[in-house]
């Protein structure tokens, strides 16, 4: 029940609830296809019946970069070879995506930053990108390539192993500096 003059949304402030900080906000600006290529270079003779199934052997990496305005653009490589042979010579397909996505990131502390860019944002474009190289294989006459979750958290705690590796105390200085992201 509410009293004359008093609104419901009207809430009494505390002092706390100046002094909360802002939550972390990342948002989707946009998702697009930046480069994809799918090769069948042995067709039609790798499309026959009774063929046996290939090895793929599957890379994938992560890019970001600053745009400007708290905006940064972060990209989804995958590449897939397909072949029949162990030294990968008998090729059957090559798929390759660069899927990225623009996004708006808010109250994020500069140390947090690259984090959230090489691990949360793939994993927010990941299933979109999933899904067009299945159907670029399928389209291709395979069956689709299903590639299983990516731990994205252990790709950048790889990526971070190496840097260390190669440069024992220098600051990250990936596609995602956090310096330069402001």
């Amino acid at each position: 029940m509410t009293h004359p003059g008093t609104h419901m949304t009207d809430a009494p402030s505390t002092p706390a609830d100046s002094q909360t900080p802002a939550q972390p906000h990342l948002r989707v600006l946009a998702q697009y296809v930046k480069d994809l290529s799918f090769e069948n270079p042995g067709a039609p003779d790798t499309l026959r019946p009774g063929q046996q199934a290939p090895g793929i052997d599957m890379s994938i990496d992560v890019q970001a970069r600053s745009l400007g305005e708290n905006q940064f653009e972060v990209a989804l490589s995958i590449n897939a070879r397909a072949s029949r042979d162990k030294e990968g010579n008998d090729v059957v397909f090559i798929a390759e995506l660069t899927y990225a996505g623009l996004f708006q990131m808010e109250n994020i502390a500069d140390a947090d930053r690259e984090p959230f860019l090489l691990i949360e944002c793939p994993r927010q474009i990941f299933p979109f990108a999933r899904r067009i190289l299945a159907d670029a294989t399928r389209d291709g006459n395979f069956p689709p390539l299903m590639l299983d979750p990516v731990d994205f958290a252990a790709l950048y705690r790889q990526q971070l192993s190496r840097r260390a590796a190669a440069a024992p105390g220098s600051e990250p200085n990936g596609n995602a500096d956090p310096a330069a992201a402001n």
